[in-house]
């Protein structure tokens, strides 16, 4: 079992700091996931909220068959393409609260992608179809076996395996002499 559905299990038994240890462990990755689909990091970490209330409310639906990570990622993912599919609101945002919102999306990038070579990477990773994006986020990043990014995305391992083949290849071309990162 996973450090992460330890915490939940110990939740679940009635110890509140466990839910804490493990919205440490996992809200920043979900929240940076999240914010490749929506492209707003306070949209990100309402969703990602959302997707951890989910556990609190809903006990009995998490049934410890994948990790406990890959049944956030799935739900925050579904989250966020119900967000999209709705409709975006436009908000019409002072400057300086603009500024702002970019500031904190610097320092959400900056905490998970820590080196220049994530960052590069990142940067070329922007330039894939989403599918591809998402499957090399889940396994190389969030560090999950194809089979969980496969549920995460509702695909079958042989087709996060293509993706990802597609994806290296495609990330050698666009990285060019830095190839060698991957």
């Amino acid at each position: 079992m996973d450090n992460c559905a330890i915490y939940y299990r110990r939740f679940l038994d009635g110890d509140e700091c466990a839910f804490d240890d493990l919205m440490k462990e996992l809200f920043q990755s979900l929240v940076f996931f999240v914010n490749g689909y929506v492209h707003n990091v306070h949209i990100a970490e309402d969703i990602a909220m959302d997707a951890f209330s989910d556990l609190i409310i809903n006990k009995k639906r998490y049934n410890f068959k994948v990790t406990l990570k890959t049944y956030l990622f799935m739900i925050g993912k579904s989250r966020a393409l119900d967000y999209i599919k709705r409709g975006k609101i436009i908000d019409f945002v002072d400057l300086s609260e603009a500024q702002n919102m970019k500031d904190d999306e610097e320092k959400l990038i900056e905490t998970v992608l820590a080196d220049e070579r994530k960052i590069r990477v990142n940067d070329a990773m922007k330039k894939l179809p989403e599918d591809m994006r998402a499957a090399v986020h889940l396994v190389f990043f969030e560090e999950m076996t194809y089979e969980e990014a496969a549920k995460v995305m509702k695909k079958n391992r042989k087709q996060i395996d293509n993706l990802l083949f597609r994806a290296k290849k495609e990330l050698r071309v666009i990285l060019g002499g830095d190839g060698g990162l991957l």
